[in-house]
């Protein structure tokens, strides 16, 4: 592979510093709703599609597709996929795809699609790529063809590059095929694409970056399992970070297989181009990943976690429509309610790290969110009248206050607050301290062979090696937290 030094230092910098920082919820940033897009290759680019197309009205700005297809090309079968969606795109059912998604708005298993009527989309093939063949691309174009103006689709097939994310200064040679499916190509794709979705931008930004701006965030919070890893990934400019005072936009970036943390280390989050934009053009990059769980670490594009998987309801699909959700939370709620503060709000089943908190519903509702001490810990909106906080501290005093929110997200008037305090940690509650591949052989940390989590409150605890050192608190059984014992 050949590589450019200067840029391999700067990531193995990157990286160090990155892995030292343990995993933190999402923040709740102030972002442009208006202004969210999504990109993605391969597997991610048909994910890409996929999200595009079934919550239009999230992103409804619009979508990059490199080397991806058309919507639910694959009809839930891995045959259709490894074959006519990728191999041999001439039997891809185009029009019969665009009546079903016609058919899914029409029953609201997808937004409407006439939210895509003023979508920009840009499309990139490489003419080498032997993975997914150019035909599909071009299936994709006329696809897009039934719901988006042709002005607004830039597809670019004319440089000789394998199956892989290119860029004008990273990677692999041109035509190499593997990984980490990163290839210098001479063409900053990345910058391409944001600049036919959002317009004219400002210059990026070629020194350094700050390492403090890439978060390791807590995924678990929006699902586990369903083939997505437990923490995730973002890139947030100075100016977009809590506090500030920008109005920051927002663009999903979607790995390709075997292109997550565990494959590529962070090469796809740190190296492909998008940050250097991100950081000159206050936009937020949010980088979910999957785990190695997932097939070939795939995005599902083809059901083999659900057969819902391109709808709204897919668990993939909804999962990152709700980290866009939170990543968000942080700006004004379009539209105005009425909706009464829930009455009744109590606590109780309390453990020494969580806490039940219950009330009694408002009429019109389209579901709650929870708030402890002026900050939201539901990530999703919560459906029922009880949410579970967990993440507590034991023997501590909380308060929490409730939102009931309409079906745009505008939420009503705060609950009376409800107070509640831990339970103590159990007698002779205990602490360990030795290296991380310690900690994992003793049963008080997992790994995924690259980072090490604490047992039951998958705290991030670095990379797993007999170099890294914690101190593990046990709270109850199988249960630990990073810390020390008094």
């Amino acid at each position: 592979m050949t590589f450019k030094l200067s840029r391999i230092a700067a990531l193995a910098i990157a990286l160090t510093s990155g892995a030292a920082c343990a995993a933190v919820n999402l923040p709740q940033l102030n972002i442009d709703k208006t202004q969210t897009t999504v990109s993605g290759l391969s597997a991610g680019g048909f994910m890409a599609v996929q999200l595009h197309v079934a919550y239009s009205a999230t992103f409804q700005k619009g979508a990059g597709v490199v080397a991806g297809g058309v919507f639910y090309c694959a009809e839930g079968s891995v045959v259709n996929a490894t074959g006519r969606c990728m191999a041999s795109p001439a039997g891809i059912p185009t029009s019969a795809l665009v009546t079903t998604t016609n058919n899914w708005a029409s029953q609201g298993l997808i937004d409407p699609v006439a939210n895509l009527q003023s979508s920009k989309v840009y499309m990139f093939s490489g003419t080498l790529d032997s993975v997914v063949k150019t035909g599909g691309m071009d299936a994709l174009k006329t696809y897009y063809n039934s719901f988006v103006p042709a002005a607004n689709v830039v597809y670019k097939k004319d440089i000789a590059a394998e199956h892989a994310m290119v860029t004008d200064d990273y990677g692999n040679a041109c035509a190499t095929k593997g990984a980490p499916y990163i290839n210098d190509c001479n063409f900053d794709l990345a910058g391409a694409m944001l600049s036919h979705l959002y317009g004219s931008l400002n210059p990026r930004n070629n020194a350094t970056l700050p390492a403090g701006n890439f978060v390791e965030f807590n995924q678990s919070a929006f699902i586990t399992n369903h083939g997505m890893a437990t923490t995730g990934w973002a890139y947030i400019p100075q100016a977009c970070q809590a506090g500030g005072t920008a109005t920051c936009r927002l663009h999903v970036v979607l790995h390709g297989c075997k292109q997550n943390i565990s494959d590529v280390q962070q090469q796809y989050v740190q190296s492909t181009g998008y940050n250097r934009w991100a950081d000159s053009n206050n936009i937020v990059m949010l980088y979910p990943q999957t785990s190695t769980a997932a097939t070939n670490s795939c995005w599902d594009w083809w059901g083999y976690d659900s057969a819902n998987y391109a709808k709204k309801s897919g668990p993939q699909m909804a999962a990152i429509k709700a980290m866009v959700d939170q990543v968000s939370a942080g700006s004004t709620p379009t539209g105005t309610t009425t909706l009464a503060a829930p009455t009744a709000v109590t606590t109780s089943n309390a453990t020494t790290s969580s806490m039940q908190i219950s009330w009694t519903g408002v009429g019109g509702a389209a579901g709650y969110n929870v708030y402890r001490g002026g900050n939201k810990v539901n990530a999703l909106t919560v459906a029922g009248t009880s949410y579970t906080d967990g993440s507590l501290a034991p023997s501590t005093a909380y308060s929490w206050t409730v939102k009931a929110a309409d079906a745009n997200g505008a939420e009503g008037l705060a609950s009376a607050a409800a107070a509640g305090t831990t339970l103590a940690a159990p007698t002779g509650a205990t602490c360990s301290t030795s290296s991380n591949y310690s900690h994992v052989l003793a049963g008080r940390a997992t790994t995924n062979f690259i980072y090490t989590y604490a047992k039951g409150s998958g705290q991030s605890m670095g990379l797993y090696n007999v170099f890294v050192t914690n101190t593990l608190k046990q709270t109850s059984p199988g249960y630990y937290v990073i810390g020390t014992c008094p």
